[in-house]
This record gives C-alpha cells, structure tokens and sequence, in this order.
C-alpha cells in the first residue's frame, strides 16, 4: 500500500512513537512517589465535587531538619533530675541549630518550586516550615493531587482536601509533609465547660489543710489554694508570664472576667487583666454575646490562680476555611519567633489521635520539644471523652488516645472529681499513643501500673506506647462566668 499522511513507511512510523515517547516524558518530568494518602472520607464529611479552581490555599510545608535526635538529647539534658545540665535552658538560636534544615534541602525546595513560578514564605525562626500561597489548580499539578470540597455535614463548614498527594523522589528526605492535604479539619475536643457528676452530699473527712465542705459542690480558686496549697499572695518572680490557647472563634470577654475576680476573688483587684496576641488574624471583640465558655473558664482561671502573674491570652484564626493543626502549627511557630516565650503554657483543646496523621503529630511534638529545651512547660488536657475519645465504648474496639497528649515532650492534664478522696472524673481520657513510643522517664511507673492491671482490656490498647495523662487535677464543678 503506497504511504500516505494516515499510513506513514515503517520508518517514519518508528519516528513518531519516538517523538510521542519523548513528550510523555517532557510532559512529565518529574519522578513523583505518593507522600501521604487515606482510603477514604472520614466519618461526617460529605464530598461535594472539586474544589474551585481558582480557590487559593495556604499550604505549609515542614522541611527535613538537620539534627532532631541532638535536640532530643539536649532536651532531656536541661530537663532531668540530676543530669548536668539540669535547669540550663537553651537559647533560641541554640534550638534553632538543630532544627534548621540543611542547604541542600533549601536548595532543592526552591528547585522543586520554580518551574511553578510559586514563592514560599519561611514561618519558623529555623526555617523549617514554610508557607505557599497557591490556587487549588496550582495544588493539583504540583502535588498529584485532586483537591475537593468537602461539606462537614455537623457544622455546615466546607474545606479542601485531598486524598493523596505526591512529591518528586528528589524531595524525599527533605520534605516532612505538606498540609492541609489529607487530615481533615475535624473539630478539636475542648475540656468540658458543663457538667453533671454524681456529688456525694457530705465529705467523709476533711484534708489536711480543712478544705471547706462546700467544694465538694462547687470548685472555686479558694477551693483549689486550699487541696494544693496553692499562694494566694501576689507573685513577685519578675519576667514570669503563663500563655493561654483559644481556638474555634472564643474569645475572652473582660467583663466576664471582672465579675469572676469579684466573687472568686475579691483580693485581687477586680481590674487585673490580660494581653491578647494575635496569630493568624484571631480576634478578641470584647463583645459579651460573642464571649466563648471554653475561653472564659481557660482565661479566668488562669488569672484566677496566677495572683499576679501576666497571662497572655493567644487568639488563633482560621485559615483554609477551617480550623484545622495547620493553625496550631502557626500558634507553635509564633511562640518559638518570641525571644522570651511564656514560661507555661496551656491548652484545653484536644484530637482523637486517629483524626491526626503521624507525620503531623511527630512535627507538631517536635515544635513541643523545641519550646520545652527553651524552658516554656507545654501543658495539654488529656481530653474529655473518656478512654473511648468519645466515640462510642461498643462501636470501639480498640480505646483512642488524645493528642497532643501522648507527645512525650507535653504534660498532659487529667481532671479529677470529689473531695476527698479523689477520684478520676468520669469523663476524662486517659490511655496509650499508637504513634510515640513509652519515653524511658514513664517506665518505672507505666509498667507497675501495666501490673496491676494485668490482663484486663488486653488488646485495647499499646502497652508500648507513651502513658497519659502525666497529672491529674481537680476538673469538675469549676465554677465561671459566661455572658454575665
């Protein structure tokens, strides 16, 4: 058959597969390997198709860093009994030295980054986090992804995510994660604000210290200065100061925190306050109607017990849309920017451990480590649903952990009921990580306790994991203002 423009000669026939094979690879140039991936949608999210081309994101991505273990090692130096370093805190720019990452990982990023036209912002005083603003389409081409708006069907919220995303092989070793990509944005527990716990109406003895017989009923400051012997006396410590999270659009109302300083208080002058800090736009109105319980009970009794001590309350805005740990990480990041961070601070929020990725539990603890090395306690609350996590004791085979709890760079918080003797309160979590393994500093006590309870709930939970909560404390019939 003569040759013709639809039968080409064998030759140039064998040209043209050559020059198709060659697009394909210029087309895609890069050896892309899956990062991060989940099998489906979590429970309560609705997809609604893809997500709006031009909807811009603002992903941060958390670079490899260049000595981990040695900020490890440094952190348990400075925070062991007994070891020669003990108390000797470590200066920003000595953590920043075993976080940053290394040139070649710089240079690689921006490599990677390039061809995209795309410019990414450091957010960490090490450089190990960055910050891409892009479009979802953007997204989609530089990670292998399939952005989606998903419809969380309890509040009406939509976010984007993705099921999978992808980076180039060259990245690997130094790219962590990249997010928000597959960890939905599932609302955070907060510490229970309200709550009916069987009372028993006469206390079968008093402690030591003659608690007085109503805060078996109701738990005031003066209740909590008498079980843990706590100074009602002003603070004198100069540079001291306590820093409180607030998530989820609460905010603290002043005139909330008056009225509790009056009645729980009334040594304290009534107009001791606190400073707001912003992260990520968060707001803080002053407006009672728009007043948060959660934020309320966290700043009052904090104020409430410092006597003195500044309190600094950290409003933290939403961004893609949604809450979402990329705000805690920005949270994270702005302390670890302040050249004095507060010297506590704490959190009454928490995660069922399940809901959050490993590659982001591990980079959020090592943000934990770093602020612990600097001499800043992280406090989290164990969480208030129970060993389940609040998801349902039948349908829960195996119990769930809280997190940030179970990093072992934390303290982690359980409340406690009753007076005396104490009890733990029914609600509050406690239990095993799946992702940490036990620190060495819990062995002694973890395994009398794994002792005692022998074989009961035996596959329930990692006998091997990190053990929360480290303190329990008193965490029922708190008393607060809300909204006047």
């Amino acid at each position: 058959m003569p040759a013709s423009p639809l039968h080409p000669p064998a030759k140039m026939r064998r040209s043209i597969l050559f020059a198709c094979a060659a697009s394909l690879v210029a087309a895609t140039p890069r050896d892309m390997r899956v990062h991060e991936r989940r099998d489906e949608v979590p429970s309560g999210f609705v997809a609604e198709g893809p997500a709006p081309a031009d909807q811009v994101l603002n992903l941060r991505i958390s670079l490899t860093q260049n000595d981990p273990t040695g900020l490890e090692d440094a952190l348990y130096a400075t925070r062991t009994p007994g070891a020669g370093q003990y108390g000797q805190n470590l200066s920003k720019e000595q953590v920043n030295a075993f976080v940053a990452p290394s040139p070649d990982t710089v240079s690689a990023v921006n490599a990677w980054f390039s061809p995209h036209n795309l410019t990414s912002t450091t957010i960490s005083p090490a450089g190990d986090w960055l910050r891409v603003q892009m479009t979802v389409e953007q997204a989609n081409n530089l990670l292998d992804a399939n952005y989606t708006t998903f419809t969380h069907q309890k509040t009406g919220k939509k976010t984007f995510r993705t099921l999978s995303y992808s980076i180039p092989a060259s990245m690997n070793g130094h790219v962590n994660l990249v997010c928000p990509t597959t960890m939905f944005p599932i609302e955070a527990r907060r510490s229970p604000v309200a709550s009916s716990v069987a009372r028993r109406s006469v206390m079968s003895s008093l402690t030591q210290r003659d608690t007085p017989i109503s805060c078996n009923l109701t738990v005031t400051p003066t209740c909590i200065q008498g079980i843990y012997g706590l100074p009602a006396t002003l603070a004198t410590q100069s540079g001291n100061r306590i820093g409180v999270a607030g998530f989820d659009n609460e905010y603290v109302d002043e005139a909330d925190l008056k009225l509790f300083l009056q009645n729980y208080r009334p040594d304290l002058n009534a107009s001791t306050t606190f400073e707001v800090q912003s992260v990520n736009n968060g707001q803080d109105p002053q407006n009672q109607s728009l007043a948060g319980a959660e934020a309320d009970l966290d700043i009052q009794w904090t104020v409430g017990l410092a006597s003195g001590v500044p309190v600094t309350f950290y409003s933290v805005g939403e961004t893609n849309g949604a809450s979402g740990l990329e705000d805690w990480v920005d949270l994270a990041n702005a302390l670890l920017s302040e050249d004095t961070p507060p010297h506590v601070f704490t959190t009454s929020y928490s995660w069922n451990e399940p809901n959050v990725t490993e590659s982001m539990a591990r980079s959020l603890c090592n943000m934990y480590a770093q602020l612990g090395a600097r001499g800043t306690t992280v406090i989290f609350s164990s969480g208030d649903g129970g060993v389940d996590g609040g998801v349902g004791g039948e349908q829960c085979p195996e119990f769930v952990p809280t997190f940030p709890s179970t990093c072992p760079f934390v303290t982690s918080v359980g409340a406690t009921a009753f007076l005396p003797p104490e009890e733990a309160a029914p609600y509050s979590s406690g239990g095993f990580s799946n992702i940490f393994a036990r620190p060495s500093y819990q062995d002694t006590a973890v395994s009398k306790f794994l002792t005692q309870l022998g074989d009961t709930y035996e596959g329930k939970y990692n006998a091997s994991g990190r053990g929360f909560p480290d303190v329990s404390a008193q965490g029922a019939d708190m008393v607060s203002v809300y909204q006047g």
